[in-house]
């Protein structure tokens, strides 16, 4: 059954990427579907839907929904999210008794997308733009920071996060030359996001401030990081063993509510169709892991756009389009999530570095070299 067979892949990816307890409880729940027990009942109706809808990740986040929200107590004894134990062999038991009790409950939470707007990709994103600024023609200029698929648009308040790279280095360098530990730019007060290692080095000659004048972005479902529905459809969607994730992403929900984004409802194609570039600011499309999530029609149509944007753009309102996406280095060879960016005038795409899915750490550097 391919359904099973979905599942069975999305727990050893699961496993892969360091969630052992989602990959024991998505083994079970394919077992439990082979045998036609209460998950075959939650996603009935889904036996053809394609490996990129992630089914089995909008099942395992309507379930966390329950367990976030206090509804299912016993299962909440297990999840790592809210204090439980992390033991997955014990979950599986309260997990199928979640799956009987809240049927249509979880059944409608299947309709919701996972969205996680993982912050550990602005090391990627944030990382790559300080690297493309220090390279600059006009390095003073303010940024203008654009989002494609912004989810919740946490990602673009990067500039307020803190990096440590394994090498010691940190953006940005702490005020006073002091301790490293959770500072923000200037010093001023800790910070709430600090990614420990966003970077395997810190990159040689990146600027010590960046000036963002204006944020914004589009994503197709847009979600309010500050309204209470918001944020737990968020945390809803990390994996509940993963803590280091949900602390991110709750340091990113509190700097949220202090710091103005402007999301748009809308897809690429249509949000790039109405940018324009401003004269004095140096204007920066950003996306991270969700181009194959678009049609080729679209891509398509966003990249010809971003060309016709650059062919506009002069050293006094420059253009950078800037990707962390998965892609093939060589024909037939595997998928690896690459830095990449393409700055106008002149429009010549550099690969920076790669990372694991997540983010962190980034190894920075040509990757086909």
């Amino acid at each position: 059954m391919r359904q099973v067979e979905l599942i069975r892949a999305q727990a050893g990816a699961c496993e892969s990427l360091g969630s052992p307890f989602y990959a024991h409880l998505l083994e079970q729940v394919a077992d439990d579907v082979a045998a036609g027990g209460p998950a075959a009942a939650v996603l009935a109706g889904h036996e053809d839907a394609p490996g990129p809808s992630a089914l089995a990740l909008r099942l395992m986040a309507a379930v966390h929904r329950l367990v976030l929200t206090e509804r299912a107590p016993a299962l909440a004894a297990h999840y790592p999210s809210v204090g439980g134990d992390g033991d997955a062999a014990a979950a599986w038991p309260a997990f199928r008794e979640v799956l009987e009790e809240h049927q249509e409950l979880i059944r409608a939470g299947l309709a919701s997308p996972p969205q996680t707007n993982e912050v550990g990709r602005s090391a990627a994103l944030f990382g790559g733009l300080l690297q493309v600024l220090a390279r600059a023609q006009r390095p003073d200029l303010p940024v203008r920071l654009v989002e494609i698929g912004a989810s919740a648009g946490l990602n673009l308040l990067a500039d307020h996060f803190t990096y440590l790279a394994a090498d010691g280095g940190q953006w940005p360098r702490p005020a006073g030359g002091g301790s490293t530990e959770g500072v923000t730019p200037g010093g001023a007060r800790p910070a709430t996001v600090v990614l420990d290692p966003a970077w395997e080095s810190r990159p040689l000659g990146i600027p010590e401030g960046v000036e963002v004048v204006e944020r914004l972005g589009c994503d197709l479902a847009p979600i309010d990081a500050r309204s209470q529905e918001g944020a737990l459809s968020l945390l809803s969607c990390v994996w509940p063993d993963q803590t280091h994730r949900l602390d991110r992403l709750r340091g990113a929900l509190s700097l949220a509510a202090e710091h103005a984004v402007r999301l748009e409802r809308a897809g690429g194609g249509d949000f790039l169709d109405r940018l324009e570039l401003v004269e004095g600011q140096h204007t920066v499309v950003w996306h991270s892991v969700m181009w194959q999530y678009v049609s080729l029609e679209e891509q398509q149509r966003m990249l010809a756009r971003l060309t016709t944007l650059g062919d506009a753009a002069t050293p006094d309102r420059p253009l950078t389009h800037l990707a962390f996406e998965p892609r093939r280095l060589a024909p037939g060879a595997p998928h690896r999530f690459v830095v990449a960016a393409t700055t106008w005038p002149g429009g010549t795409e550099c690969l920076l570095g790669e990372a694991p899915p997540h983010g962190v750490p980034v190894r920075w550097g040509d990757p086909t070299r």
